[in-house]
């Protein structure tokens, strides 16, 4: 057992309640993005929601319980859906070909899943050396840094009242991760949550009414169940090169999330059993009526900073998530926590995954004083960071972390001071001789 964590992959947690409180933490953690995808794409909330939990458990199933993973709404495709979504004459939108598109991406998955199997990922290890995967890490915070800045209200010009409560948030974040004792010390996001929450009540950013108008508790979600639309060989050449990119950042998730957790993912449970299990979720989810699934970097933050790696904290999370999707009030609740808590609660959430790459460098005794080593690293950020991109068509672009990765896994082969070594070693000696009189 890595003795870094509280809790380890396979550990039930013995109190309930605190076991409760753990999951609902991971779902207060995935839910602002999750739903963020329908919300900008059309698609059914509830229909996400339901969609991820039971990705999650399709995800924990294929990989026998060995990865604390849990599976939201993918941005990757969001251009894609959006331009595949046919809008009719009465104003709604029909996502037939988008969902056959991401049925063939989940097929895609399962593919290379089955490919890796028989051929070995043994070349990972290779490709993705500490070097590598240190800035990949650092990347994955830190391109998100400018979402918590603007949750928090920290842009300039937005008032006194979203920077105070993200301050509030941030605060009860720190005490209760450093300070406090018991369940408190390992749910300090959720009750950063509850803490902010309050603090927008009495700062009247929220009005409760306002948030439970309407909204009745049992809601019947949308579903657009595979066989009620026709195939659609357009969207599969239009989301088939996405897929390949996703993949990249599936690989690069999991060996983040093994750095945090102490194990490697890519051996055990093994990149062709992850890649199956996302696979599968993807294209249940698509077949429900729902977006792609990815792994997330919110959830691993939580899972870094609480060192709760339990696959039954997650599990429960996917069944809280499922649930989410039918009641309404519920729904309501969570879509009225503010900007303010969202932002103090992800400023340590992504500040977080970025220092984690920071510790791969420093534990793996990554040597940056040799001038290849910074190289790799300084490409890789400015890359990553700088908002580089390369279209690949209309629809699809290779940016942000995948790019990043795509050139650090480039230069550690062009510059393999091995590489070097041997060469030199074949090159036949020359002798000096001189002469003395």
């Amino acid at each position: 057992m890595n003795d870094r964590i509280i809790l380890d992959v396979h550990e039930r947690p013995k109190n309930v309640l605190a076991w409760i409180f753990m999951s609902l933490q991971h779902v207060f953690a995935m839910f602002g993005a999750t739903v963020l995808v329908p919300i900008l794409t059309g698609l059914p909330v509830g229909v996400t929601l339901i969609a991820s939990g039971i990705g999650t458990l399709i995800y924990i199933a294929f990989t026998k319980a060995k990865a604390p993973v849990f599976l939201g709404s993918s941005f990757a495709f969001i251009l894609a859906i959006q331009a595949s979504t046919v809008t009719n004459l009465d104003g709604s939108k029909d996502f037939s070909a988008a969902y056959f598109g991401l049925m063939a991406v989940g097929v895609i998955y399962v593919i290379v899943g089955i490919i890796i199997k028989f051929v070995g990922s043994d070349w990972i290890k290779r490709l993705l050396p500490p070097v590598v995967v240190g800035p990949m890490i650092m990347i994955i915070g830190l391109v998100l840094a400018p979402v918590a800045i603007n949750s928090a209200g920290l842009t300039g010009g937005a008032g006194y009242q979203a920077p105070l409560i993200a301050l509030i948030t941030f605060v009860t974040v720190i005490i209760a991760s450093i300070y406090a004792k018991g369940l408190v010390k390992i749910i300090p996001f959720l009750v950063a949550i509850v803490v902010g929450y309050v603090s927008s009540l009495i700062l009247g950013v929220v009005n409760l009414k306002d948030v439970f108008s309407g909204v009745t508790f049992f809601i019947l979600p949308d579903f657009h169940l595979v066989g009620t639309y026709g195939m659609n060989l357009t969207a599969v050449l239009m989301f088939t090169p996405i897929a390949f990119v996703t993949i990249a950042e599936h690989i690069g998730n999991h060996t983040v999330l093994g750095q945090i957790i102490g194990r490697d993912l890519i051996k055990d449970p093994g990149l062709d059993n992850t890649l199956l299990g996302d696979g599968i979720a993807t294209f249940v989810s698509a077949a429900l009526g729902g977006p792609a699934n990815t792994t997330y970097g919110e959830n691993t933050g939580v899972v870094a900073m609480t060192k709760v790696a339990s696959v039954w904290v997650t599990g429960l999370a996917a069944v809280f998530a499922i649930l989410l999707g039918f009641f309404g009030f519920i729904q309501a609740f969570i879509l009225s926590i503010p900007n303010g808590v969202l932002g103090g609660m992800t400023i340590v959430l992504y500040g977080l995954i970025a220092a984690n790459g920071v510790k791969v460098l420093v534990e793996e005794k990554v040597d940056l004083v040799n001038m290849r080593n910074l190289i790799i690293v300084g490409a890789m950020l400015v890359i990553g960071l700088g908002g580089a991109s390369i279209q690949l068509n209309s629809s699809v672009s290779l940016s942000g972390m995948s790019l990043a990765a795509l050139v650090g896994i480039i230069l550690n082969v062009i510059l393999n001071p091995k590489k070097r070594q041997k060469k030199q070693l074949n090159e036949p000696e020359k002798i000096e001789t001189s002469f003395s009189q």
